[in-house]
């Protein structure tokens, strides 16, 4: 049986790779980002990309250059090389692994982790991540689900962890803006996998609410979170249809 999302990732609104601001030295993803997270209340949304030695690092983009400012992927660098990495604009915090932001998060509030594809095509070229995943989660305690746009890499989490809540990252998959084949972006839009890759929910970008595919699996019951809401006026919008929102730019009310 697929177990059920927690009750609490719809009851408070959750922060975008944790609740980050540049403006006052904060960056996505970092420790300061999920500090400020805890203390303001919030969920927290967090990614993961693999190391070269095959941890799982807090890190949204593949290669380092956006955020790190050097040059290469993720996983050609161990943990240790990247633990000396400094984040851009967060004065001199370096790029965390996860078990480092489970020891900050404590169970404090919900953490949504998402695996990053590491297949490049959503397919059936996964299993490091997932792994490492799992065993740093093992003895967490504290409301926690995973997820990943990669319908193969949620199955391998149930298989991996059968009682841990995981759902489907999902959305229009327009193939402007994938690096994936027409023809698989519009498999990946209509939402197929969701009971075969044994998901419990949906986090569904807030610009594709209207597909009838997320609709339907409203109607069964499915909880759909949403991404990315940035300000009010699109959260009074994304709530019509989701049960919850994934927000950045703005402090999303608690008790929405």
């Amino acid at each position: 049986m697929t177990p059920a999302l927690p009750a609490s990732f719809l009851n408070v609104p959750i922060a975008h790779r944790a609740l980050h601001d540049l403006t006052h030295g904060v960056p996505e993803n970092s420790r300061a980002a999920v500090r400020a997270a805890v203390e303001a209340g919030y969920g927290i949304e967090i990614d993961l990309q693999l190391s070269a030695d095959g941890q799982a690092i807090v890190f949204h983009d593949y290669d380092l250059g956006r955020l790190a400012g050097q040059t290469g992927p993720v996983r050609l660098r161990t943990l240790a090389e990247l633990r000396q990495i400094a984040l851009l604009g967060g004065d001199g915090e370096t790029i965390p692994d996860l078990a480092e932001v489970l020891e900050i998060v404590a169970g404090q509030v919900p953490l949504l982790i998402e695996l990053k594809d590491q297949d490049g095509a959503m397919g059936p070229g996964i299993g490091p991540l997932e792994a490492a995943t799992i065993d740093a989660l093992a003895g967490y305690r504290g409301p926690v689900a995973v997820m990943s746009f990669n319908p193969h890499s949620v199955a391998e989490l149930a298989r991996l962890a059968p009682a841990l809540p995981r759902g489907l990252v999902t959305g229009g998959f327009a193939p402007a803006d994938w690096p994936l084949s027409t023809q698989r972006c519009a498999q990946l839009r209509d939402i197929p996998d969701f009971d075969s890759s044994n998901a419990a929910f949906i986090s569904h970008d807030a610009e594709n609410l209207s597909n009838p595919r997320v609709h339907a699996l409203g109607a069964r019951g499915v909880p759909v979170l949403c991404w990315t809401i940035r300000s009010p006026q699109e959260e009074a919008i994304a709530r019509r249809v989701a049960d919850n929102v994934t927000f950045e730019g703005y402090r999303a009310p608690l008790g929405s």
